[in-house]
């Protein structure tokens, strides 16, 4: 099985790691938002949004910065995987996702 190109090859390549905690999970978050905002109505863009925010934690989790703080990073992308489930196991809703990423777009924008 072939791995799929990343989606966001720019920030695939080193950019990611030029940004703050903060504005790599206001980035997740953007995506978050646009899977609440396809939710139930176009199933294939609510479904890439969902692509490229699991990249983008998975590209904040490869970052050595956040060693210290893999286990909330990993925690906070299996709520999101629960969420896009359905809540399922946690009872995590995407709208909850979206208030939990909100916080760091708010911090992001303060830090500049």
């Amino acid at each position: 099985m072939t791995a799929s190109p990343p989606r966001h090859p720019g920030l695939a390549a080193g950019g990611w790691e030029r940004l703050t905690l903060a504005e790599q999970l206001a980035n997740v978050g953007a995506e978050v938002g646009r899977m609440v905002r396809w939710r139930g109505r176009d199933r294939a863009r609510e479904a890439a949004a969902f692509e490229r925010a699991l990249e983008l934690l998975d590209l904040t989790l490869a970052d050595p910065r956040w060693r210290g703080r893999l286990k909330e990073i990993a925690r906070a992308r299996e709520l999101l995987c629960d969420a896009e489930a359905g809540g399922v196991e946690y009872g995590t809703t995407l709208e909850s996702m979206d208030r939990h990423f909100l916080a760091f777009a708010i911090a992001a924008r303060r830090g500049r």
